[in-house]
């Protein structure tokens, strides 16, 4: 088992061990109920692995039960772990107090039943606000001028979307929203920075189909993430390419009269033993500098090598945290989150919020968006 799969297993393990502690100490149930607890945390725990199994055997309405109950049953915990540990730290603030002033403040101090309670319907208040909230796609309008944008060229408007994985819980009706919102914006330039798809559905090629419809005049582009290679390459690249993206590994395009799109794959390929058919930099430096030049790379890491290489680079892969304060702890692996970023050296960075959701349809304080990027001419 790769050792991020154990870690990732063993903190979600602890998680519920600690859920089901907190649930024992406020019912004090007994030998029955807690073996039945017990044995149905278990399988959510292992949830995730079941329906990648029962993917891979085409076992797809069952994928989809277990993926619908295991990932909702995800987002709840998170909450309820989140505002459980802040129940805890007041407790343990009161019962500090008392002890340094030497008086008796218990009556402040919530018993282990309402410390359960409280943060268990505030989790499902949260999750259900979360459900709706990750329905909610909604349009972040950035405008970006430069003087390498030929005046007669006028306004270009690329839109980004990034991080839709299309499976399991990103179905027809989800698409459905996202198309609306880019048939709203126009686009003369349509873009996904990796996480099209999520799953091994051979259905997720039917859903494809709906975005063919749309067809800016400058076409559609797309990078792999690390979920195309997690699918499979070769399934991975014959949605997105059904649903008429033309998908950049290692390659530049001219779309229109001064700008350049160049998309490098993501660095999972080199843990599925795939080696990269271009380095980075060396890509970039083959362009001609008087372009605008868009580079297109899932996850927001900034190769030092690359600063003043290009104009602008669209990223996502972070979800903006998904739900928040997760936001906090991605931080810790990515500076850059979301939103715009001066890098220097004439580069920014672009980092999508994500369009869909991964695990729990649920998002709390980062909304998913539509990235609508207007791209003018330096004094339009």
């Amino acid at each position: 088992m790769p050792l991020f799969l154990l870690t990732v297993l063993s903190i979600y393990t602890a998680v519920h061990v600690y859920a089901f502690l907190k649930a024992r100490s406020a019912f004090n149930f007994g030998f029955i109920s807690g073996v039945a607890l017990g044995l149905f945390m278990t399988i959510m725990v292992f949830s995730s692995l079941l329906v990648r199994v029962l993917e891979k055997h085409g076992l797809d309405p069952a994928a989809q039960m277990v993926s619908c109950v295991g990932y909702s049953w995800m987002g709840f915990l998170f909450l309820f772990f989140t505002v459980s540990l802040l129940t805890d730290f007041t407790r343990a603030i009161i019962y500090f107090i008392g002890a340094y002033t030497r008086t008796d403040i218990s009556r402040l101090m919530p018993n282990a039943k309402t410390a359960f309670i409280f943060p268990f319907l505030l989790a499902l208040v949260l999750g259900i606000y979360g459900y709706f909230e990750a329905l909610n796609i909604r349009p972040h309008f950035v405008t970006i001028s430069s003087s390498k944008l030929p005046p007669s060229s006028g306004r270009i408007r690329l839109v980004q979307i990034s991080d839709v994985h299309l499976g399991l819980m990103v179905r027809q009706e989800r698409l459905n929203r996202i198309i609306t919102v880019i048939r709203e914006q126009n686009p003369d330039i349509l873009v996904s920075t990796g996480d099209f798809v999520d799953g091994q559905l051979d259905s997720i090629s039917d859903l494809a189909d709906s975005l063919q419809a749309i067809r800016p005049r400058y076409g559609k582009y797309t990078v792999t993430g690390n979920h195309e290679f997690h699918a499979g390459l070769q399934h991975s690249r014959e949605i997105t390419e059904r649903a008429g993206f033309k998908m950049l590994r290692g390659e530049s395009v001219f779309p229109a009269e001064g700008i350049s799109i160049t998309g490098v794959d993501d660095r999972a390929l080199v843990r599925h033993g795939i080696k990269p058919s271009v380095e980075e930099s060396s890509l970039l430096q083959s362009l001609d500098s008087t372009r605008f030049r868009i580079l297109l790379k899932h996850q927001p890491e900034i190769r030092q090598s690359s600063l003043g290489l290009f104009d602008l680079q669209l990223s996502g892969h972070t979800h903006g945290g998904q739900i928040f304060p997760f936001r906090i702890m991605v931080r810790l692996f990515y500076p850059y989150v979301s939103g715009l970023h001066d890098l220097g050296k004439g580069s920014s960075l672009f980092v999508n919020r994500g369009t869909g959701t991964w695990g729990p349809v649920m998002r709390f304080l980062t909304p998913p968006e539509v990235t609508v990027i207007d791209l003018v001419p330096s004094g339009k």
